[in-house]
């Protein structure tokens, strides 16, 4: 008579599936709980006490450890292996069902108690599943309910499962153990990855990832695409969605971009985003008057985009998108009377609800053939930046507030970056090109008259004199930017021959 162990923590369809087995002739060995619920449901079993002649121990903390249990899974289809069972009293296991204690689920509450999430720790069924993975030459493991039905299937039409359906449950068994000893990993270490305290980066990375959700497709419609949440959050960026279609591929990435980038400024803001770049950001006393100037900054490339605000949205805001076609619209909150004027007149626009701002000193990844890149986040310049004059003339203090809100502004902007502001709103915006004088070109005819007396900002160090050449011509009266380039000495005697005022940061932001 074939062994099957079965210790579950998840019941769902046990039952059903014990019974099949018992009518196809399999004796049942159970632990504890399980034991009782199938001795409940009116299924013969044998307790795991009767195996190894040893009662539970530790408040049930161990029970399948024990040789009778693992020398039934481990071994192997062997006369030796058989033979020495034998000697021991012991039998062979060939089927071993179980699901692990609901440690994901427990951390999930909120302010749960280390003592009860340490006890949600399981230790004898990963075991087992290891064990019978392991062994997937002889053994059938299953770790998933949603698998009951295709081994009674092979069991009833062809006696045993085959080598290859043996395989598939492994894999998955081993699959299920990592993400659990990942979630444990994470939880504990207050985050999904933890380097040493001397490290500013780990030597080894341990990334719990479950998938949300399939995607209707990815960046194209021939690219299969899901979401994998590394947090509690199963959606994006943690976001309360409120209304609209669901978040696409390219979706997901502008609200990340424009969260990150409204999430950098203290006034109320506005940040218009499309294809992972700005097209206009803007500060004022309230949205109302900071999404205007955020939409002037280009409002043809604005068509389509993603808004985001760091202000909760209200009627005034909503009347002021006027006529303006957005994916979404992004933000810590939203009016009950806003929601419901959003949901009439925009059906289809994604209206998100935000958590908390980006603020996470976290890391980034970014697959690469054969391996991954990993960056703590950029979160903007390092405490400490002092700005350097380095022009004859200095910039007064109107300037001086144009070139911060432009270099903050320029760190969220593809690179190469350039960003043309006044006052607390851009005017232009050039960026991802590979000609950092390109970037400048486009950011000007953006910006057209509005460039005159406007601040310009670089993310990176201006390689020739040629882009302070062209900002000159355009009317550009001061410019920032990190610095550091061999002809430093040229760019900044071109700045001195036009008066311009030219501040360095010492801080370089590329965004790739």
């Amino acid at each position: 008579m074939p062994r099957a162990l079965i210790s579950v923590s998840d019941k769902t369809g046990i039952i059903d599936f014990s019974r099949e087995l018992i009518a196809l002739g399999w004796e049942l060995v159970a632990s504890g709980g399980t034991g009782a619920a199938l001795l409940a449901g009116g299924i013969p079993v044998t307790s795991v006490e009767s195996l190894t002649g040893q009662a539970e121990l530790l408040g049930g903390r161990v029970k399948t450890l024990h040789p009778a249990i693992h020398g039934g899974i481990l071994a192997r289809d062997s006369s030796a292996d058989l033979s020495e069972l034998a000697q021991h009293g012991y039998a062979p296991i060939s089927l071993v069902v179980c699901n692990l204690y609901p440690f994901s689920e427990t951390v999930a509450a909120v302010d749960v108690a280390l003592g009860n999430a340490i006890e949600q720790i399981d230790i004898g069924g990963v075991t087992l599943l290891r064990a019978a993975a392991k062994n997937f030459a002889r053994v059938t493991v299953l770790c998933a309910p949603g698998d009951y039905g295709v081994v009674i299937s092979a069991l009833k039409h062809d006696g045993a499962t085959s080598s290859q359906l043996r395989r598939e449950l492994a894999i998955k068994a081993f699959a299920h153990c990592r993400d659990y000893d990942t979630a444990i990993h994470a939880w504990l270490a207050d985050s999904d990855i933890s380097p040493a305290a001397d490290q500013a980066v780990p030597d080894s990375i341990s990334i719990g990832l479950r998938r949300s959700h399939d995607l209707r497709y990815g960046e194209n419609p021939h690219q299969a695409a899901a979401y994998f949440s590394r947090g509690k959050s199963q959606t994006p960026l943690g976001a309360q969605q409120l209304g609209g279609k669901q978040l696409s591929y390219n979706n997901i990435l502008d609200v990340d971009a424009a969260w990150r980038a409204v999430s950098s400024f203290d006034e109320p803001t506005a940040v218009i985003v499309k294809h992972l770049n700005p097209t206009g950001i803007a500060s004022a006393h309230q949205l109302t008057e900071a999404f205007p100037l955020a939409l002037a900054s280009d409002p043809l490339s604005a068509f389509g985009g993603i808004i985001a605000l760091n202000r909760a949205v209200d009627v005034e805001l909503v009347g002021a998108l006027g006529t303006l076609f957005i994916e979404g619209l992004i933000a810590p909150g939203f009016t009950d009377a806003a929601i419901e004027q959003l949901r009439k007149r925009r059906a289809n626009c994604r209206l998100l609800q935000m958590p908390r701002t980006f603020d996470d000193a976290g890391y980034e990844l970014r697959g690469v053939m054969g391996g991954l890149l990993l960056q703590r986040y950029d979160l903007g310049d390092p405490t400490g930046t002092q700005l350097t004059t380095v022009t004859r003339r200095a910039p007064t203090q109107a300037e001086l507030a144009s070139l911060r809100f432009a270099w903050r502004a320029a760190q969220h902007v593809k690179s190469n970056a350039i960003v043309l502001a006044r006052s607390k709103r851009t005017v232009g915006i050039g960026g991802g090109l590979p000609s950092r004088v390109d970037a400048a070109e486009l950011a000007i005819s953006k910006a057209g008259a509005e460039a005159k007396d406007a601040a310009m900002a670089s993310d990176a160090f201006f390689p020739f004199p040629d882009s302070i050449e062209r900002a000159a011509q355009a009317g550009i009266r001061c410019i920032i930017q990190p610095g550091g380039s061999i002809r430093d000495a040229q760019v900044i005697e071109a700045a001195d021959r036009y008066d311009m005022a030219m501040v360095f940061t010492g801080t370089r932001h590329f965004r790739h």
